[in-house]
């Protein structure tokens, strides 16, 4: 019996298998209809984002997320610590955006196409997420907390240097020598001006990546800046703090330049004050230089010998020779020095002989020596010019010995260490003394009564003689009278009267004539005692031939305004103005134009102040407040700038300064009852006041002048 065969299995037709295909697409697009249908009513339920911004975060829980609360009727504690999750499921999963930022996480990494669909939905819910954050923010308070980390720039700093030595991320290399520095343009450029220009400018640099200083700069210097650039600390001491200053000025470290400055500042001797003037001179170091300077003159008896002054440039010498306040006894010393630095570099300076003899007083040589040693000397006799100066202060010498008349040549004008300081006092505020001051014995010693006493007058020096002008006598009448005292021949007399009678005026001296400032004078018709408003008018005195004439007047009438001459001008500090106010200017005089301007305000108002003159510095001290009273400062009488300097040792109105030497000397004074009973000296070298002497207690002085020691012999 045979087996029936076994059964095929089922083919369905091709048009049946298409049937079914479409069947079962038609089916999934059902199925997907209806899931996003659902997934619309799902969304009308929610509430719109924007409400989510009126709930208080962290407390955030949108009850139409969390559902009904449990039959306690309150949300549970879970429910309020965790206002992200749902207390009750839901069909489809909320929203990203919809959802408080605890109850997002971070999706994992996938790989492929997945992981990137997956990052770049992260990002976009990250952008949403912080800009929900920053609307929710901008309708609470503000609340702000301000983060600083006072360590921070030190350790960016340290990495930035570690990076330096391991040469990571440097795009420059600096060549100095024979060695290379890697570096960054960024920390360059960010340190110096130098840098910041070389890379950012169109020179070849900014397009290289090495610059190379060959020789212009050392290697151990050029380090020592990179150190301070990479960690703002250098150390300087006496064997690199010129070099450090020479390359922090070429390279423009500001901070290294000055640092160094300072520190050779307080490291100025006799032995290297002359290499540190020419120093500061070319680095532009202002404080530097004027200390240098000061100290030069100060210890030219020890510097014109040394090999440093031999080697100065000729304008440093002139300079120097030609100065008022060098300190020298004895003019030979300056003659003698002049000579030696010509015969140093003979074939090179010999054309410069005839402008260093002029700035040698050779009418104050003694008259042998000025005879036998200057007039034979081979070198004067074989230049013209040199020969005619010579003779020309052979000249004034013979005048001043046979006595003819006043002898205004430079050549005769000694310098002011050549001077004796007189003091004017009584032992009330009506002054009837002249007293010598010995700053050397510091003592105080009585010369001359003053023929007519008198209050509120000034006092101003020319040559050997006092000058005192103007003032109140006992009967407080104001004077026009002027009065001379010679310190020679020890003895008073009568000089022409002034045009004006007034009191609480100023003077000076300016090229050999004497001027009268502002002040009081009697009001008309009142009683003698009544002043009238502070004057404009300026007067001149010429002492040879004793005649006064009105120059132009002030610009501001003042009284009690301190009254000094610098640099071919005169200039009035303050003062009490025509309202009877303190008034804040300086006024200046011009003798070639006559005419006055105001180049400048003063720090503050001023009145009953003092005022001497170094060099080109005017310094002023004192005054009627109680900051002023102990205060002091520098005026530059070329740039008219001001320069706070150290305070006076005690507070002081109304009280008497005067230059000698390289020095300043302050007395008198009195602040509320206390009076000053010491005499001051400032050395601008040290910019320190130290007491050098005490005034008796019976002395009031009133006045402080400088004058010649003694005419030339």
């Amino acid at each position: 019996m045979r087996c029936p065969p076994a059964p095929r299995p089922y083919t369905p037709s091709p048009l049946r298998r298409r049937g079914r295909a479409a069947a079962r697409r038609c089916q999934q697009q059902q199925q997907q209809q209806e899931q996003q249908q659902q997934q619309q009513e799902q969304q009308q339920q929610r509430p719109p984002l924007s409400s989510f911004s009126s709930f208080s975060f962290p407390s955030f829980s949108p009850p139409s997320l969390l559902g009904p609360p449990p039959s306690g009727g309150t949300t549970s504690a879970r429910q309020r610590s965790l206002p992200g999750r749902l207390s009750a499921p839901l069909r489809a999963p909320p929203h990203p955006a919809a959802l408080p930022c605890a109850a997002l996480r971070r999706p994992r990494r996938h790989r492929g196409r997945r992981g990137a669909a997956a990052a770049a939905v992260w990002k976009k819910m990250s952008v949403s997420m912080h800009e929900n954050r920053k609307s929710r923010a901008s309708t609470g308070s503000i609340n702000i907390y301000l983060f600083h980390k006072s360590s921070y720039a030190d350790s960016v700093l340290t990495h930035l240097n570690l990076l330096r030595q391991q040469r990571l991320f440097t795009d420059v290399l600096l060549h100095a020598g024979n060695r290379s520095f890697p570096c960054h343009r960024a920390v360059l450029a960010a340190c110096s001006r130098y840098f910041e220009a070389m890379f950012s400018g169109g020179l070849k640099e900014s397009q290289d990546s090495e610059v190379n200083f060959h020789n212009s700069i050392h290697p151990e210097v050029l380090e020592l800046l990179l150190d301070y650039a990479y960690s703002s600390r250098v150390i300087i001491n006496e064997e690199n703090a010129e070099s450090l200053l020479e390359a922090g000025d070429m390279l423009e470290f500001q901070d290294i330049r000055d640092a160094c400055a300072e520190f050779l500042e307080k490291n100025l001797h006799p032995t290297n004050c002359l290499g540190m003037l020419l120093l500061s001179d070319a680095h532009q170091c202002t404080k530097l230089y004027e200390l240098s300077w000061r100290m030069c003159l100060s210890n030219f008896q020890s510097i014109s010998k040394s090999e440093d002054f031999l080697q100065l440039p000729k304008d440093m010498v002139v300079q120097l020779l030609s100065s008022e306040e060098l300190e020298t006894e004895d003019e030979r010393l300056v003659y003698e020095s002049a000579i030696n630095w010509v015969n140093y570099d003979l074939s090179k300076r010999h054309c410069y002989l005839p402008e260093l003899l002029q700035t040698v007083r050779l009418a104050l040589l003694p008259a042998i020596y000025l005879m036998e040693n200057v007039a034979m000397e081979e070198l004067i006799t074989k230049q013209r010019k040199s020969k005619e100066i010579v003779e020309e202060s052979i000249r004034c010498k013979l005048k001043i010995l046979q006595n003819d008349g006043v002898v205004t040549s430079l050549c005769a004008r000694p310098r002011k260490t050549g001077h004796s300081l007189f003091l004017l006092g009584g032992q009330t505020f009506m002054c009837d003394k002249l007293y010598l001051v010995d700053q050397k014995a510091k003592e105080i010693i009585p010369k001359a009564d003053i023929p007519s006493p008198r209050k509120e007058f000034s006092a101003c020096a020319i040559g050997c003689k006092v000058y005192i002008t103007g003032g109140r006598g006992s009967e407080n009448g104001v004077s026009k009278d002027v009065w001379v005292y010679d310190t020679l021949h020890e003895e008073w007399s009568k000089a022409a009267p002034m045009l004006v009678a007034r009191f609480g005026h100023g003077s000076a001296e300016l090229k050999h004539c004497l001027y009268v400032v502002g002040g009081h004078t009697a009001a008309t018709g009142c009683l003698p005692a009544s002043p009238s408003v502070s004057l404009k008018q300026v007067e001149q005195y010429d002492p040879v031939t004793n005649k006064w004439t009105m120059v132009a007047p002030l610009r501001e009438g003042v009284s009690n305004a301190a009254v000094v001459s610098a640099k071919l001008k005169l200039f009035a500090f303050g003062g009490t103005s025509v309202s009877h106010d303190k008034l804040p200017k300086v006024q200046c005089y011009d003798q070639c134009e006559n005419r006055w301007t105001v180049p400048a305000t003063c720090p503050q108002p001023w009145r009953y102040t003092a005022a001497a003159v170094l060099g080109n510095q005017i310094f002023i001290m004192g005054g009627d407040t109680e900051f002023s009273a102990c205060s002091a400062y520098k005026f530059n009488s070329e740039t008219y700038q001001w320069t706070k300097v150290g305070d006076v040792t005690a507070k002081r109105m109304s009280c008497h300064a005067v230059a000698s030497g390289n020095k300043l000397y302050v007395v008198g004074g009195y602040f509320g009852i206390q009076r000053c009973k010491t005499l001051d000296c400032y050395d601008p070298t040290l910019d320190v006041w130290n007491s050098i002497t005490t005034v008796p207690y019976s002395l009031i002085p009133t006045a402080f002048v400088s004058t010649w020691k003694h005419l030339p012999s």
